[in-house]
């Protein structure tokens, strides 16, 4: 009886260590403006995953300094993490930001990283992508934050049929905030070559108030990738906002819930 339950707890840690869980979120402002109990609050929202991607990070002065005290939280959580963060997306002043990835470094090893310079004429926040090696295979996130809704960020997406093609040897991962639904005819030539939506007909954007009890306004962030390299073992969204009395506080932290999905690769 002994022999097998060691041997019953070694397969539920290896099968638990083999699968990676990715939590993608779009955090408004990251910067300056969010106090240690927001940074804190978030730091309780994603610990439990192995790679944190985040879109919306402040250009300015705070933006870098809020990743880098975010991470420091997470260490002092139990794991090791790192992370880094990409240079200013070359849009304009007011629109620019910064992208970044946070991660447990016993679940991933970063091999390159890189913001897609060929586009950023054609997209105002280029896509930054992090290739990580995990049980020794790899995977590229690609990080992007869409121009908003009223800007037609579908004229953006047009050009992701081109970067697969572009990125032949990367098992490429398009996630974030596309301000657009995973519907629309412009991820048609994604889904065409094979690319899948991770979340369908989920709403992931905050209302400025709950009616009904639906809090959830627009189907804006998303996962694409491709079924044949991923095994996706299950995802869903965090409802971080029932943690407060109302939308207004929830708000404080983000206007967008994260995303997540855990894999394995094939």
């Amino acid at each position: 009886m002994k022999n097998l339950l060691s041997s019953l707890f070694l397969l539920i840690y290896f099968i638990s260590f083999s699968q990676t869980k990715v939590v993608s979120w779009n955090i408004e402002n990251l910067g300056k403006s969010k106090s240690p109990a927001v940074l804190n609050f978030i730091a309780e929202t994603v610990f439990s995953y192995d790679i944190v991607v985040i879109q919306e990070v402040v250009a300015g002065p705070g933006g870098a300094q809020s990743v880098a005290k975010l991470a420091s939280i997470l260490n002092n959580k139990g794991s090791k993490w790192d992370y880094i963060i990409s240079d200013p997306t070359t849009s304009s002043s007011y629109k620019r930001e910064r992208y970044a990835y946070i991660w447990k470094t016993n679940k991933a090893k970063l091999k390159e990283k890189w913001l897609e310079k060929k586009l950023n004429l054609e997209i105002d926040r280029e896509p930054y992508y992090a290739t990580f090696e995990i049980n020794k295979k790899s995977i590229t996130l690609a990080n992007f934050h869409a121009i908003t809704k009223s800007r037609q960020p579908e004229t953006e997406i047009k050009y992701f049929k081109f970067l697969p093609e572009q990125y032949p040897q990367h098992n490429l991962v398009f996630l974030g905030d596309f301000n657009c639904p995973e519907t629309h005819t412009v991820f048609n030539p994604l889904k065409k070559m094979g690319f899948s939506a991770l979340l369908k007909g989920q709403k992931t954007t905050l209302k400025q108030k709950c009616r009904n009890n639906v809090c959830l306004a627009s189907e804006f962030d998303n996962v694409f990738y491709k079924a044949d390299r991923l095994n996706i073992k299950s995802s869903g969204v965090i409802l971080f906002y029932n943690k407060f009395n109302s939308l207004q506080e929830a708000r404080k932290i983000s206007d967008h819930i994260p995303v997540w999905f855990e894999f394995t690769l094939n």
